[in-house]
């Protein structure tokens, strides 16, 4: 298997992953959306309800935007193209959340967690370097047509010398 079909397996992976990932943390904050409920718990004077409420729309919006990295991972890998302007940025961000996440995960949850977080870091940034934004500019220019089919080129001059 050669570096272009290794680098669409490693897209398919990180997007297999991030939806898992976005499963676990809707799930995750359904659960700490229950306990706050079941506990009555307050902070500062807020409401439970709207604690719990504020948690479930929280996991529903990370889970959203770690299915859209995976969308974009999964439309990386069948296209065989990087992602380019605000797409990219979306992934690069993915990949900035991930290594913050890692780093808190390390004291509160532990190594587990912190390799978990490092290997979707290693595969979103693998998947973002392998594919150059310049390679993918080059699939998106038209090739040169058949002559006569477009501007005409300027004539190259004769090489040979002009005799008096």
């Amino acid at each position: 298997m050669g570096g272009v079909g290794l680098r669409r397996w490693v897209a398919g992976a990180a997007a297999l992953i991030l939806a898992v990932e976005a499963v676990g943390i809707v799930l995750l904050h359904v659960f700490l959306s229950m306990v706050v409920d079941e506990q009555q718990m307050s902070m500062a004077g807020l409401e439970p309800r709207s604690m719990s409420l504020s948690a479930v729309v929280a996991g529903g919006l990370f889970g959203g935007y770690l299915l859209l990295c995976a969308a974009v991972l999964v439309r990386t890998a069948v296209r065989d193209r990087a992602p380019t302007g605000l797409l990219r940025i979306v992934l690069i961000s993915a990949a900035v959340v991930h290594g913050l996440l890692g780093a808190a995960t390390v004291g509160l949850v532990g190594w587990a967690a912190f390799l978990f977080m490092m290997v979707v870091l290693g595969l979103i940034v693998w998947s973002l370097v392998s594919y150059s934004v310049e390679e993918t500019a080059e699939r998106q220019s038209p090739p040169p047509g058949p002559a006569g089919s477009g501007p005409a080129a300027p004539a190259a001059p004769d090489p040979r010398p002009s005799a008096p």
